[in-house]
């Protein structure tokens, strides 16, 4: 699992297994002659994308950046999505001889399935949090956007994954850009999901960029690469410029939460453009036939 140093902050990869999703989505208008290359796709064109987190200790804290999707969905949806479990976050956590309880707060870039779905764990009848001693950093635009999702997005906000948190009182919410902890900062993103937020960890002259959806896999570095998920690809594409922009002049790292292969890579000026040069791969198993 890549490990890196940032000032204060130790930060690891974590997996939390795979999930497959269409092709076609999750590459907008992009030909699927092109994206397959790099992703190929099954006999039900979908792809496969891991469900990597980001796991921060320092400052006395121990921070997880999204949570993958849990455990709590029913056959339907895992043939659907075509759930991968191997590895469970709780056995990535095992590795590094941390407990869910021991985890101080989650940040939730979104409260689509695939990144926050693991907040939450069935105790009984009753829903609770899975990391029982967190405080989970939200945008507030963004659990409003959830709470009331538009007909585009209804199916990818669902409240059994966050509307526990609230109840059980561990939420924090947050507003724009703001730094929760010094060297780890909060940056909106809205082209994707209304109230999305990327983790900038910096220090000791090296950055990190947990860039969740606005750059979803290494193939989607391409500006003109956006989502058909995404509700504004046009603001996609100026966000996802500036922060390329940005993260080149740092000469900074980006973890891709759902790339397969990779799991940081540090990004390159391509003309017009962008391309990747150093890459470290994540853990995510090897796809058996």
């Amino acid at each position: 699992m890549p490990t890196m140093t940032l000032g204060d902050w130790t930060a690891h990869t974590l997996e939390a297994g795979a999930l497959w999703l269409d092709g076609g989505s999750m590459f907008g208008s992009v030909p699927k002659g092109l994206w397959s290359r790099t992703n190929p796709a099954d006999e039900r064109n979908r792809i496969r994308l891991a469900m990597r987190t980001l796991l921060l200790v320092g400052r006395d804290r121990r921070v997880l950046v999204d949570v993958g999707l849990g455990d709590k969905s029913d056959a339907r949806f895992r043939d659907l999505f075509r759930v991968e479990d191997d590895p469970r976050l709780e056995h990535s956590l095992a590795a590094h001889g941390i407990t869910p309880a021991q985890i101080t707060d989650v940040v939730l870039t979104h409260l689509h399935f695939d990144h926050a779905g693991g907040a939450t764990r069935r105790d009984g009848e009753r829903l609770v949090p899975t990391f029982p001693s967190a405080r989970y950093w939200v945008q507030r635009r963004n659990w409003d956007n959830a709470m009331a999702p538009n007909p585009r997005e209804r199916a990818s906000y669902l409240q059994e994954h966050f509307a526990p948190l609230a109840e059980a009182g561990v939420v924090e919410f947050t507003e724009g850009a703001g730094e929760p902890w010094p060297g780890v900062q909060l940056l909106p993103a809205d082209g994707h999901t209304r109230g999305q937020q990327l983790v900038r960890v910096h220090g000791g002259g090296e950055s990190l960029y947990y860039v969740a959806d606005l750059i979803p896999t290494a193939a989607h570095v391409r500006i003109p690469f956006v989502m058909g998920y995404d509700m504004a690809v046009i603001e996609t594409m100026a966000e996802k410029r500036a922060l390329l922009e940005r993260a080149v002049a740092e000469s900074a790292w980006i973890c891709l939460e759902h790339d397969p292969d990779t799991a940081l890579a540090r990004p390159v000026a391509q003309g017009d453009d962008f391309a990747w040069g150093e890459r470290l791969p994540g853990d995510l198993p090897a796809l058996v036939p």
